[in-house]
């Protein structure tokens, strides 16, 4: 049941959902910063502590994005789909690549490891976005 929402509200959820990508991305940088190699931060339980910080900011960042796509008209959410559709293979692709390259030669983890790989996935969904609105233009 789709219900009509004011400006107000839009507003509203707009500036919650910038908020919410804004808290996601300083928890990010904070949690990167804080594992640095050259900060040495001990004990191991602070070192995980950080690594589990951008867990809660992430989760309600995908979570206002997926409230906000199913507010969305039906043409809106279909270009949203087809953006997945596409990004999900490429993510598939680009993982099974680098899979068989790292047997193949020594790939350096400073180079491709997962916290730099997973940067390509927003990459290929907007990539999408923007191949699915050519499409209906």
């Amino acid at each position: 049941m789709q219900t009509e929402t004011t400006p107000k509200t839009e507003r509203r959820w707009m500036y919650t959902g910038y908020a919410a990508t804004i808290v996601w991305g300083i928890s990010l940088i904070v949690a990167r910063l804080a594992l640095d190699k050259e900060l040495q931060l001990e004990p191991t339980s602070l070192r995980v502590a950080a690594a589990l910080l951008p867990v809660l900011p992430t989760a309600v960042f995908i979570w206002f994005f997926v409230a906000r796509v199913r507010g969305l008209d039906e043409l809106h959410r279909r270009v949203h789909l087809e953006a997945l559709v596409i990004a999900y293979p490429l993510a598939i692709l680009l993982l099974v690549t680098l899979g068989f390259l790292q047997m193949a030669i020594d790939l350096s983890p400073e180079d491709w490891s997962y916290r730099h790989v997973w940067v390509y996935l927003p990459f290929f969904y907007f990539l999408g976005l923007v191949i699915s609105w050519r499409r209906y233009r």
